[in-house]
């Protein structure tokens, strides 16, 4: 399968060059470009992309506002890959309850955004530590003040340990190795638990754990 992609950058020179080299790819294919956020939600609803790559910061209508349209309007089936620098750090939580399921540097590497794209585009969330890990923990940290809408009641203890896992950033391979289970195994609790939480994929999980409490910030666990 071909993954479709748009691109929505209000800087052209980015906007080309990452179409440019997404283009270069026999299983890539970049379908639109927009300049801003407006442009990016129009787009996406004609030309139905799998993956939309939207900078955060755009005239008109930011990213975030345009992921949450985009990902809302087409049922989760486009995937919004964020486009952030260090200096916009404060937007990745923000980005991640609006629906986005990742993060690229605007510097990234070639293989860095082919490896995003292609990730995201098969309904994987990215979760790069050097991105996202410590950012999501300490504005979860800062922005919950209020209760949780939701707790975890309706967990298993070991569906609550490995949403634990998760959101210290395990895969699936290093949640059987810490818990002694088998991969399948670690499936099948992540299954239930999105199913039991609504959850689309491991970056609401994140999200969810920091919200509940069950990870505090600048703490690492066992």
């Amino acid at each position: 399968m071909v993954i479709r992609v748009l691109v929505a950058d209000d800087q052209a020179v980015v906007r080309t060059a990452f179409s440019s080299l997404l283009n270069t790819q026999d299983d890539i294919e970049v379908v639109g470009e927009a300049e801003d956020g407006e442009q990016a939600v129009l787009g996406a609803a004609e030309l139905r992309p799998d993956v939309a790559l939207l900078d955060i910061r755009m005239p008109r209508l930011g990213g975030i506002d345009a992921a949450r349209e985009i990902v809302a309007a087409s049922n989760g089936a486009t995937r919004a890959l964020m486009l952030t620098t260090f200096g916009l750090d404060e937007y990745v939580y923000d980005a991640l309850t609006a629906g986005a399921s990742g993060f690229l540097l605007k510097d990234a590497t070639f293989p860095e955004l082919l490896h995003a794209v292609r990730v995201v585009a098969g309904g994987h969330a990215l979760l790069a530590p050097e991105i996202t890990g410590r950012l999501i923990a300490e504005f979860a940290r800062q922005r919950v003040s209020a209760p949780p809408k939701r707790s975890i009641d309706g967990l298993t203890a070991r569906e609550a340990e490995v949403l634990v896992l998760i959101a210290r950033g395990l895969s699936n391979a290093d949640i059987a190795d810490r818990l002694t289970i088998t991969d399948h195994t670690v499936k099948t609790h992540i299954n239930r638990l999105f199913a039991k939480m609504g959850l689309r994929d491991r970056a609401q999980a994140v999200i969810l754990a920091y919200e509940l409490g069950l990870v505090v910030a600048g703490t690492s666990g066992p």
